[in-house]
């Protein structure tokens, strides 16, 4: 039973920074937070992992330029969204949205992994994209067509994707590093990357009621949450450990509504059950890699 414990604290987690990152629209600008829940992270990583990095720099110097991209992508450009996003959009359909994270993992995986998604798969994606269309437009899906959909709800896309393309190049490349020292090196990059628009933004300053949400992201999200996570990997299997990652927006919808008091409106049911249904076909449609010739395997990176 203990491993199922790491994939649910995880979630649990990652839910909670969701609505973290909503309770931070109100005392902190995005750049601000987004850089100092790295830079928090870093901090305390640094101890335990600098030396380590350092003994193993020769293994790590030929992977700097994919180090880069993925603390880039999965990091600096994904979270930094988020916090933009929880100005203009509710945290329940940041989660909704979410939700689409291993539905774009499988169609980015069709030309960087070679999978072939079976019938399921494809049913999968057909049901949830009009579910996340519901949510978007508040039960009016029409009214994208006329209106488009929000900037906040645009920009959660945009993040979801940006992680999708994390998730399989991450994959893809399969860099023979320690997951400690991965991690490590990926926040080093966001802290970089994320400087010059911190220094560029305005600025709210550290405050008692800003730092808690500072030290949650920093240390809860951005430490424990990974941490449980690949032990939960290592428990259970990649393919099973997805599952519960499609707790996330009903952890989201329950904590949003429990500590910010947004309404659980028919259409966000409607829509998270519609996602929820489709995500858990596709997973289901998902298939073995097909044999591709290895030059279309080859990494261009």
């Amino acid at each position: 039973m203990l491993q199922y414990l790491y994939p649910l604290l995880a979630v649990l987690i990652w839910s909670g920074n969701t609505v973290v990152n909503k309770l931070a629209a109100g005392s902190i600008y995005p750049a601000e937070i987004g850089f100092y829940r790295w830079l928090l992270a870093g901090l305390l990583f640094t101890p335990f992992m600098l030396r380590p990095a350092w003994r193993n720099r020769q293994a790590i110097r030929p992977h700097v330029l994919k180090i880069s991209a993925l603390g880039a992508l999965g990091m600096a450009v994904y979270q930094s969204l988020a916090y933009y996003a929880a100005h203009r959009t509710s945290a329940i359909n940041m989660g909704i949205v979410l939700a689409l994270m291993p539905l774009m993992t499988l169609a980015l995986s069709i030309p960087l992994l070679g999978q072939r998604p079976g019938l399921p798969a494809l049913l999968g994606g057909v049901v949830s994209l009009p579910g996340v269309l519901v949510v978007i437009s508040s039960g009016h899906p029409a009214s994208v067509a006329t209106h488009g959909m929000g900037s906040g709800d645009a920009m959660m896309l945009i993040a979801t994707l940006a992680y999708a393309i994390y998730s399989v190049l991450l994959k893809r490349w399969q860099l023979k590093l320690p997951a400690l020292q991965l991690l490590y090196l990926q926040i080093i990059v966001a802290v970089l990357l994320l400087l010059p628009l911190y220094l560029a933004s305005p600025k709210a300053g550290l405050t008692p009621a800003n730092m808690p949400l500072i030290a949650f992201a920093g240390v809860f999200a951005s430490m424990l949450a990974p941490l449980a996570w690949m032990r939960g990997v290592a428990a259970l299997g990649p393919s099973r450990m997805t599952l519960f990652f499609n707790l996330l927006p009903l952890f989201t919808a329950l904590i949003a509504a429990g500590v910010l008091g947004e309404p659980l409106a028919r259409y966000h049911l409607a829509g998270g059950a519609l996602t929820l249904v489709g995500v858990l076909l596709t997973e289901r449609g998902q298939n073995k890699p097909a044999t591709v010739p290895p030059a279309a395997c080859k990494n261009t990176a």
